[in-house]
């Protein structure tokens, strides 16, 4: 999901989004919580993004409501929804082409089902590159929630269970610093979510 969070939005000078922004990553992004991230051959804008992961534990049609939707989530789950900001914005057509190179999705260390999380509308999140801070920020901040997304893509899509529902980064990626900060060979990034543990993970170049 794109621009879920006011504050990120607003970091990168977009506005607002009166519905979703849905977009997908090819299903070989998905890589474990502490595997190398590979920058893309002809990259110069690969950027980081700490969110919340939902994944879907039941087939997903046409849901009534956001009750529904809720009784579907399997848990949550840290992801890195590692993104090609030049391949996404400037290089036309849709951002899957910015989302989708291998390892753009490192994910876990764990599943936490929602019974163990009090309120999944506010967690701590935050992201490091190479020891300095550069993500911090809350779920509170997400525009739309886990269930209302469940509910929204079943209206799409059938969701099948275990697909996973990355929903959206609070502010401080590299695209919104001014000047903007990518990621480099040798960089190391560092980031979690509260209740859902951490990731680690080096940065090197695609062979």
């Amino acid at each position: 999901m794109g621009l879920n969070y006011s504050d990120h939005a607003a970091e990168t000078g977009q506005a607002v989004p009166s519905e979703p922004i849905v977009f997908n990553k090819a299903p070989n992004t998905l890589v474990g919580p502490y595997d190398e991230v590979h920058i893309p051959r002809r990259s110069a804008k690969t950027d980081w993004e700490v969110e919340l992961g939902v994944v879907v534990g039941r087939r997903c049609r046409y849901l009534k409501d956001e009750r529904a939707a809720q009784d579907a989530i399997a848990g949550y789950v840290v992801v890195n929804d590692v993104s090609e900001r030049e391949f996404q914005i400037e290089r036309g057509g849709q951002w899957v082409k910015g989302k989708s190179a291998e390892t753009f999705n490192p994910c876990g260390p764990y599943l936490v089902t929602p019974d163990e999380i009090p309120d999944v509308g506010a967690l701590d999140m935050w992201l490091d590159v190479n020891g300095t801070r550069r993500q911090k920020g809350s779920t509170a901040t997400m525009l739309f929630g886990p269930a209302f997304l469940v509910h929204y893509l079943s209206q799409f899509m059938v969701l099948e269970p275990g697909d996973l529902i990355n929903t959206g980064t609070p502010p401080g990626v590299g695209m919104g610093h001014n000047p903007p900060i990518y990621l480099r060979p040798g960089d190391v990034m560092e980031l979690g979510i509260e209740r859902l543990g951490g990731q680690r993970q080096r940065v090197v170049a695609a062979p």
